[in-house]
């Protein structure tokens, strides 16, 4: 191989973290043909993990350095979030975490591909393509390793958590996040109330903060939040609550009550 071409996988290599994949579409796009990304993959500087992306030669990735790539190299908004994005910043406490499950989130208008789906990536991951929060709101930039990639901010994560309540997510367990949650502004809760297109979590988010007695639940505008018509049954068998026409497991709705 030419020096040349050393010298172009050295500043590529040099440029970029250690543990992240590379895009074929993407390395193409900034010089590197596809001859010559064959050639660097012959030489043993990068190997293949599925179609249309490739790593550096014995590196040790994770799914991050995946998430790494859909966001940063193809600007997707596919991202940790829920249970996943609360356990990366120590506030999963009160939940039980099964370390190997890991929630992801994305918007029906992008299509994961195949290479980061069928990869063994040694956890399994739940993914939710989902428009209910628009895709850039509240997300929080996390460090991993060498490099950062975007998670759910705790406010969005809780949210995620209650669009998968209750057959993914129990709801005890996001009263329990939910008190955790003293120090956000009153005005990012508004916000992502006023944009939040799932009746359910609307409801439910408001039913939580007022439960929890959070003195940022006073300053809320609930007129400004659309929370639909009409009756909302969260669990089968529970018990009503009239203000947020919602029925709530028993548990809840007598947790804590005096």
């Amino acid at each position: 191989m030419s020096t040349d071409k050393v010298s172009k996988i050295n500043l590529l290599l040099s440029q970029q973290p250690q543990g992240i994949v590379f895009q074929s579409a993407w390395l193409q796009a900034h010089g590197y043909s596809y001859n010559l990304q064959k050639r660097y993959r012959e030489s043993k500087w990068l190997e293949p993990i599925g179609d249309g992306a490739m790593k550096r030669f014995n590196d040790s990735i994770t799914y991050e350095g995946g998430l790494y790539a859909l966001q940063k190299q193809s600007g997707m908004s596919t991202h940790p979030g829920g249970k996943t994005a609360l356990q990366m910043q120590g506030l999963a406490h009160y939940i039980l975490l099964e370390q190997s499950l890991v929630f992801i989130f994305g918007s029906p208008s992008e299509q994961l591909p195949l290479w980061f789906k069928k990869y063994n990536w040694g956890v399994k991951l739940n993914y939710h393509a989902s428009s209910f929060l628009p895709p850039s709101l509240e997300l929080v930039e996390k460090k991993v390793n060498q490099f950062s990639i975007l998670i759910s901010s705790p406010l969005r994560a809780l949210m995620e958590c209650l669009y998968l309540a209750p057959d993914e997510q129990d709801l005890m367990e996001c009263y329990h996040l939910m008190e955790g949650l003293n120090n956000i502004r009153p005005s990012a809760v508004q916000e992502m109330l006023e944009c939040c297109g799932s009746i359910k979590v609307k409801r439910l988010f408001l039913y939580l903060a007022e439960k929890a007695g959070h003195a940022w639940f006073a300053r809320l505008n609930p007129e400004k939040i659309n929370l639909g018509k009409g009756k909302r049954s969260i669990v089968t068998k529970g018990v009503y609550n009239s203000k947020y026409q919602i029925t709530v497991p028993e548990e809840l709705e007598n947790y804590d009550q005096r």
